[in-house]
């Protein structure tokens, strides 16, 4: 039911001047953050692919040089280890990133989710 007090109401422009507008803002800024927070997941998932991609390169040098299809030398030697290590590297810390960008976004929807059951919806007739 639509309430008495015409701070509460939507004027003719469309703009809402009651409380609920705090409502509305807060809910634009939790889409805003989500938004946000998806394309961070978005970077990390590309970084760990990146990584498990340096992870098996590094790991088809070194075997080639084990196997030796690659004449050994110390710097492929150091370079297929360095790939390893760096992509086990980006993995593990984008990894964690990924977890705590996911719970964040999560939260943020329970929250932007909350807010809109909290908003009086009218049917607009016409």
């Amino acid at each position: 039911m639509p309430s008495a007090d015409p701070h509460d109401q939507i004027d003719e422009h469309g703009d809402d001047d009651g409380p609920a507008n705090g409502v509305r803002d807060r809910i634009e800024q939790l889409e805003d953050k989500i938004e946000a927070l998806a394309e961070r997941a978005e970077r990390c998932r590309k970084i760990i692919v990146f990584g498990k991609a340096t992870i098996a390169i590094g790991g088809v040098v070194l075997a080639a040089i084990v196997l030796g299809v690659i004449p050994f030398s110390p710097v492929a030697m150091v370079s297929g280890l360095a790939a390893v290590l760096g992509g086990i590297v980006a993995v593990g810390t984008n990894g964690s990133t990924l977890d705590q960008t996911v719970a964040a976004i999560a939260s943020a929807d329970a929250e932007r989710n909350a807010l809109i059951g909290q908003i009086e919806l009218y049917v607009v007739e016409g």
